[in-house]
């Protein structure tokens, strides 16, 4: 009895080691599943693994392609049916391959590739150091960009590691055929996983320092770009000293602020214009092959912008003759229009002319004030005629005044030319000294600056024709001055009369006899 008992109790201790061995197997399974589940959750939505589907599908299509193939060559010819059956898998097969060609020799498809480092050109200008500098930021984005790649492969290893291993201590655990067909799939990927990680770790390295080497080169471009832009800036700005020091020179020197205004521009465009030279040269690898462009282009421009050109010819005349300056008065015709006017300014391609009160506004236009844009190529077509050139601020104006025929014309003559020496004589000093300047310049004859007074026989009377120098921007003043003047010293005098038009009735209603007649001789 005490032997059964005794086998009992070992049983039932048994039984109880069984369930508890069985309990902490349970609890073992249960701790790697969620162990696998952890893992799981972390490759879930993990990019490379898609893409790792994607390689397996391939293989697996690819396998059944061959199988395909295969089984179309041992088909009897015969059963045409079939054949065709086969063909169309193989087509469908083919198409599946197609779509996924990436993955061919490659887990993880075009990414295992490192973006492509684009050539890039040499920097020629200032504006390609801001592509340059793009580009680097480009090539460094790229190398951040493929070392992320290599960093997600090394941890998807690691984590696809203890996958397998907690897959193998499952197994262990509990040995069922699932498990161990994970455990072969497992194993397969990691393997996997760790050559395309020496592959990309290798290919890293190598396109690191090729993008290195880029950067540094590219660096090195824009280096020399900005030591050439720096170079040029202090070429400018010397010019610009100089200029500047020249213009202040000159201002010493000249007397009159319209000549330094034009010095001034001329000596503006060829600074501009050695700039543009400069930079020209600078920047333009092959200025030969841009001349010899220019030089087929030039007679097609030529012609089609024939009057910019002309204008430009124009300034270059006005500007080495000096017949026109800034501040002169001139008068420009052209298709009966007549202008006088102050110029304000003078361009490459026209002069800006302000119209003033003059006798042309008085007698002709009837309106003044205006603002006329004349180009420069007028000077060798039309007439413009300068009223202040040379320094000459006078100009000769005249005032008519009609007596009739019984009146003292002699007498009308004197007072008339008394008073235009009374008025017109500051004008008469200034003229003579200006004249003598101009000697230096002009063949001058006739220099006599005293006032004149003319006298004409016309149809209604004698005309005392009165000239005078006066002021060439204020001639209306001394006009409007001297004109009541001159009339109210002949109507002061008994025997000077003011004549005008006049008609003279015959009221003679007697019958006029008719002339002897003269025998003959």
């Amino acid at each position: 009895m005490e032997a059964i008992e005794e086998k009992r109790l070992k049983e039932i201790e048994e039984e109880k080691l069984k369930q508890k061995e069985a309990e902490e197997k349970r609890a073992k399974i249960t701790e790697i599943k969620n162990r696998i589940d952890a893992i799981d959750s972390e490759l879930k939505n993990n990019i490379l693994l898609k893409r790792y589907s994607n390689y397996d599908a391939y293989r697996r299509i690819s396998s059944e392609l061959d199988d395909l193939k295969d089984t179309v060559e041992k088909v009897n010819p015969k059963n045409e049916d079939k054949i065709f059956q086969l063909n169309n898998k193989i087509r469908i097969k083919e198409n599946e391959l197609e779509l996924i060609a990436e993955y061919k020799g490659s887990p993880i498809g075009s990414l295992i590739n490192p973006p492509e480092i684009e050539s890039y050109e040499s920097i020629t200008n200032p504006f390609g150091i801001i592509n340059a500098l793009s580009y680097i930021k480009k090539l460094e984005n790229n190398k951040k960009q493929f070392s992320s790649i290599e960093e997600r492969i090394s941890e998807i290893t690691n984590l696809l590691d203890e996958k397998l291993y907690a897959y193998v201590d499952l197994y262990n655990t509990d040995p069922k055929p699932e498990y161990k067909e994970e455990i072969n799939f497992l194993d397969k990927e990691k393997k996997d996983f760790h050559m395309v990680l020496e592959i990309v770790s290798t290919t890293e390295e190598v396109y690191t320092r090729k993008i290195e080497q880029v950067i540094l080169e590219t660096k090195s471009q824009i280096s020399n770009q900005v030591e050439k832009i720096f170079n040029i800036a202090m070429i400018i700005v010397s010019l610009f000293i100089i200029t500047f020091l020249i213009k202040l020179a000159l201002k010493k020197y000249f007397s009159q602020n319209e000549n330094y205004y034009m010095t001034n521009k001329v000596i503006n465009f060829f600074v501009v214009f050695f700039i543009m030279i400069i930079i020209l040269f600078s920047y333009i690898d092959n200025v030969s092959y841009v001349v010899t462009i220019l030089g087929f282009a030039s007679a097609g421009i030529a012609i089609a912008l024939k009057d910019w050109f002309m204008s430009l010819f124009g300034w270059m005349v006005i500007v080495t003759s000096g017949s026109i300056h800034v501040g002169d008065r001139i008068k420009v015709t052209r298709n009966g229009l007549e202008v006088v006017g102050d110029v304000l300014d003078i361009s490459l391609f026209k002069i800006t002319v302000r119209e003033d009160i003059t006798l042309t506004s008085y007698t002709v236009n009837r309106r003044t004030g205006r603002i006329f844009f004349i180009p420069n190529n007028y000077i060798f077509s039309e007439m413009i005629a300068n009223y202040t050139h040379s320094g000459l601020r006078t100009v000769w104006d005249g005032i008519d005044i009609t007596i009739t025929f019984d009146s003292n014309h002699k007498k009308a003559q004197h007072i008339a030319k008394e008073i235009l020496k009374h008025y017109s004589k500051g004008y008469t000093d200034i003229t003579r000294k200006q004249l003598s300047k101009m000697r230096s310049k002009y063949q001058l004859r006739a220099t006599g600056v005293e006032p004149r007074v003319y006298t004409f026989v016309e149809s209604y009377g004698i005309v005392i024709s009165s000239w005078y120098l006066t002021n060439s921007y204020a001639a209306l003043v001394l006009r409007s001055t001297m004109s009541p003047e001159i009339l109210e010293a002949f109507m002061k005098e008994d025997d000077i009369h003011i004549a005008y038009p006049t008609q003279t009735v015959n009221s003679n209603t007697g019958i006029r006899t008719p002339p002897i007649d003269l025998p003959d001789v």
